[in-house]
């Protein structure tokens, strides 16, 4: 009994907690010590760039990224630009919100606030604050409806009356420069679905036009025939999941009719004894079937706008060393 309690202390006090020594400065060295550091989120971020890196080279693998609007507003939608450009996800979910801000954001400019601004004075300046972004209202509401309307009434003159969110969202990025993540999404023929399309400035706008085109219709369940294809096509599949929300549960809803995803990282702030679903573990959804039960999977909690350059810089940086 006593070599068997050895044995399996031997088992379990494997991984040695090691000191920081950093002697080179480059992203990959740093990530190799945070691996041996033993200390909380910096392992789970090691092992969630790890993750990604086996799911994106997966070749046979349907690749998921899904992501809260509100970091389009920041300069994340710059990464989220260039991931979709270089072809490391098929499919993206997200917010009415990402739309809106990759619109605004393509034709004029957001600027640094503070968290701590007298929102009242904004108010008389027609400032709106997200955060610590500042975005001036004629940045905002009036583009967005200048443009989409248009969209809107070129989508109508091409006779069509029944369109999904991703047919919507390929369309505006058609018309967006190479700044937008939706025109390297649309270039790329990555389709951008919006479950919660109404939720926003855009989806504001397509009711609105609604109004005098009654025979316009989103169609929905046109999306969820898309997602449809993609899952039950899928050989394997994996998520990168930024912020909770809508977002990710279509993410993790679509995946359960599979059998789960096979690789799951996700990103969050929120906690989980309020049994939100922001809050909830990747670990949790192989209880629901949404994650299978050997799937390589990880939470890391952290604020996005901060772990997002290292992980793409990570990322990026495999991928060009297998090119040369």
């Amino acid at each position: 009994m006593a070599d068997t309690g050895k044995k399996a202390n031997r088992d379990l006090l494997s991984s040695e907690v090691r000191d920081y020594d950093i002697q080179q400065y480059d992203i990959q060295s740093i990530l190799c010590e945070m691996k041996n550091s033993g200390g909380f989120e910096s392992r789970n971020l090691a092992y969630g760039v790890d993750i990604l890196r086996s799911m994106i080279s997966e070749q046979n693998c349907t690749k998921f990224l899904s992501f809260v609007g509100s970091l389009v507003s920041t300069g994340v939608r710059g990464i989220i630009r260039d991931m979709l450009k270089n072809n490391m996800f098929n499919v993206v979910i997200t917010t009415c919100g990402a739309i809106d801000h990759d619109i605004a954001r393509t034709y004029d400019r957001y600027y640094a606030g503070d968290f701590h601004m007298d929102d009242g004075m904004l108010l008389e300046k027609n400032i709106h604050r997200l955060g610590n972004v500042l975005v001036p209202m004629e940045n905002y509401g009036p583009l967005i409806e200048e443009k989409v309307q248009k969209c809107l009434n070129d989508i109508y003159k091409e006779g069509r009356r029944d369109v999904a969110t991703y047919e919507i969202t390929s369309y505006i990025g058609s018309t967006l420069d190479e700044s937008s993540f939706l025109y390297w999404a649309h270039k790329n023929k990555i389709p951008v679905i919006v479950p919660g399309i109404v939720d926003g400035a855009v989806g504001s706008q397509v009711w609105l036009f609604h109004q005098q085109h009654k025979d316009l219709k989103i169609d929905i369940l046109k999306d969820q025939s898309k997602l449809s294809d993609l899952v039950f096509e899928a050989k394997k599949s994996g998520a990168f999941m930024i912020g909770g929300g809508i977002s990710k549960h279509h993410t993790l809803w679509w995946n359960q009719f599979r059998g789960g995803l096979d690789y799951a990282v996700y990103i969050t702030t929120a906690d989980e004894w309020d049994g939100s679903l922001s809050g909830a573990l990747v670990a949790e959804a192989i209880s629901w079937g949404k994650v299978t039960t050997k799937a390589s999977q990880t939470t890391i909690h952290g604020e996005a706008s901060i772990l997002l350059p290292f992980i793409y810089a990570a990322l990026h940086a495999s991928t060009k060393n297998k090119q040369e």
